[in-house]
């Protein structure tokens, strides 16, 4: 007999992690069918995985005022978002590093400009001997380059870099706590440097910048297709809709609905 791999629950993965979520509605019609009676005791049923829970329920209160608790597909989205958002605010700790070391290096341009006079000739012997021309190598040589900027070009790039950083943090922050303006903000703000990769990619092609463009991309599909941004597949109402629509109170309330009409 063949084994099929069982498929992840993710309802489930996310109770064990976090916890049921049970609620008593007051319309009494509604809250028979989340209750049941068991040898231990009365148990009720989760908002988010189905199971009964035993013991009294977390939340109480109208029907109207239950939450809304993330099911199924939208927790996989839950979780594509928060690893979008890790990536959002590792960029932005790596870009904010960088902005810091532009501003460090434009108040320490002259002892470093006398480290290269000191210590690049003591240096060339030995890379002589190797073949090497030291201050052709690729950090040596940009770092010669960027000493030549003048002190206004390098505070507009530590500027510029601080507030790109500043962009990705906010990226980050809005996707890990699921809020619909950091998906505009991340789609917004990832489309807008879509052009520039593309130019890199086109002139300077490296597997690093292929492979960066092609993520921007499918993120920013990825959000505008799933999350319904900008109108597209009816936009927030359709958005808001389909969420409620597999909300195991909603599903109930409809039951309810049906049975009342026959």
């Amino acid at each position: 007999m063949e084994l099929k791999p069982r498929r992840r629950d993710w309802n489930l993965r996310s109770c064990g992690a976090h916890g049921h979520v049970t609620f008593r509605p007051d319309e009494e019609a509604l809250a028979a069918r989340l209750h049941v009676k068991t040898p231990a005791g009365e148990a009720w049923r989760c908002l988010r995985c189905d199971l009964y829970v035993p013991g009294p329920p977390a939340l109480a209160g109208p029907a109207d005022t239950a939450p809304i608790v993330l099911r199924g597909q939208a927790l996989k989205d839950a979780f594509i978002l928060r690893l979008l958002a890790v990536e959002r605010l590792l960029r932005g700790i790596i870009l904010a590093g960088i902005a810091y070391g532009i501003y460090r290096f434009e108040g320490a341009r002259n002892s470093l400009q006398r480290w290269f006079d000191t210590y690049l000739p003591l240096l060339k012997p030995v890379a002589d001997r190797m073949h090497l021309d030291v201050e052709q190598t690729s950090p040596i040589h940009l770092i010669q380059k960027a000493m030549h900027f003048g002190h206004d070009t390098l505070i507009w790039a530590a500027v510029g870099v601080a507030a790109y950083a500043g962009l990705q943090f906010l990226e980050g922050i809005g996707l890990w706590l699921l809020k619909r303006w950091g998906e505009y903000v991340a789609v917004v703000g990832t489309s807008a440097f879509v052009p520039w990769e593309v130019y890199e990619v086109v002139h300077h092609a490296s597997v690093i910048k292929v492979l960066a463009l092609l993520v921007n991309l499918a993120a920013v599909a990825y959000l505008v297709w799933s999350k319904r941004l900008f109108g597209v597949r009816g936009g927030h109402a359709a958005f808001e809709a389909e969420r409620h629509s597999v909300a195991v109170l909603e599903v109930e309330k409809a039951a309810l609905a049906a049975d009342a009409e026959v």
